[in-house]
């Protein structure tokens, strides 16, 4: 059995979580938190596999429960909110920098428009998330690396193209925030994240980073110092003459936006001049297109288990053979300077 807390204030919206939890006969509600406070007692006290946080609750919010938390008894933790309001989604990316697994919306009555679709998502994300092992968190994890030395001899690479997932958030903000704003490539990203989230992504990511980072548009020219995320539903590619190209392709393993696609485009539209990066996130999307990116020459940087919160997209690629380097997070962005040049 796999043992939930749920913490929301709402008498409304919890009963809703623990019905469609409750429903699944793998998992077993061991207990309720009507904020903060309670959530991080609760955990405490109950040890549960998985917890399930609101992210606006009175006395403490979902970021500084998911902190709290992940110090003192860390745990599997999935932010559900109902809002995307500026402050709730940056709310919500905090608390995955501070530990939290993924962030989900939260379902509507069983009456609206994709009820059954949302209620099996949050089932099968819970239950996915109840098997990854999470690492405790330290008060002053919140710091960033110090900037990485400066290339001495430039490098081949004209762009850099990443995919993750589970994890991705924390791990891209601090990638970018440790690269220098006078980055001399442009870097394209493909993150999976719940619909909604992916403005509120780029403008957070945007604030702790020297680099520009936006949503891609359809035909903008790539420039360098400039981080381009790809929009919701839409797979990203980029084209020979350096600017990108948006569409509704069908999806690709299950994905759009792909990472085989992004990394196909690239190995199409670069060839040798493309680095590859494949960051923690469940699944195999990628694999595909960081061999096509291989076989034309270019290069591939894999994050270490050890710093991923999952290691199942960048450990299929070095199972595959595709990797050039293994690296924990926070080596990646010397390495990217010396690649890129």
């Amino acid at each position: 059995m796999i043992r939930v807390l749920v913490a929301e204030d709402s008498p409304t919206a919890r009963a809703l979580l623990l019905a469609i939890l409750g429903s699944d006969p793998e998992i077993q509600i061991v207990g309720e938190a009507r904020d903060g406070v309670e959530a991080v007692e609760r955990t405490r006290e109950l040890r549960p596999d998985v917890v399930t946080m609101d992210v606006r609750m009175p006395r403490m919010d979902g970021f500084e429960a998911t902190k709290e938390i992940m110090i003192t008894v860390p745990t599997p933790i999935v932010i559900i909110t109902a809002s995307f309001v500026a402050r709730d989604v940056d709310t919500s990316m905090c608390a995955l920098r501070a530990g939290a697994l993924t962030v989900l919306p939260k379902p509507s009555g069983p009456d609206a428009p994709g009820f059954e679709e949302a209620a099996r998502q949050l089932v099968a994300t819970v239950k996915a998330m109840s098997q990854v092992k999470v690492v405790r968190h330290w008060r002053r994890a919140d710091t960033v690396a110090p900037p990485p030395p400066r290339r001495s001899v430039p490098g081949r690479g004209r762009l850099v193209a990443i995919a993750t997932s589970t994890g991705g958030p924390a791990a891209l903000q601090r990638l970018l925030a440790t690269l220098p704003g006078d980055f001399p490539a442009p870097v394209v990203v493909v993150q999976h994240i719940t619909p909604g989230f992916i403005d509120g992504l780029a403008d957070w990511l945007n604030r702790g980073s020297d680099l520009h980072v936006k949503v891609a548009e359809d035909g903008e020219s790539l420039a360098q110092h400039t981080v381009y995320l790809a929009p919701d539903d839409r797979h990203l590619e980029v084209t020979p003459r350096a600017a990108v190209r948006l569409a509704r392709a069908a999806p690709v393993g299950g994905f759009r936006p792909s990472g085989t696609v992004l990394f196909e485009s690239a190995a199409r539209a670069y060839g040798p001049a493309a680095v590859g990066v494949i960051l923690t996130g469940m699944g195999e999307d990628g694999v595909v297109g960081l061999r096509a990116l291989r076989e034309a020459g270019g290069r591939v940087i894999a994050q270490d288990e050890q710093s991923s919160v999952i290691f199942g997209m960048p450990g299929a690629a070095v199972a595959a053979g595709l990797a050039d380097l293994v690296l924990a997070l926070d080596a990646v962005p010397a390495h990217l300077l010396e690649m890129v040049g």
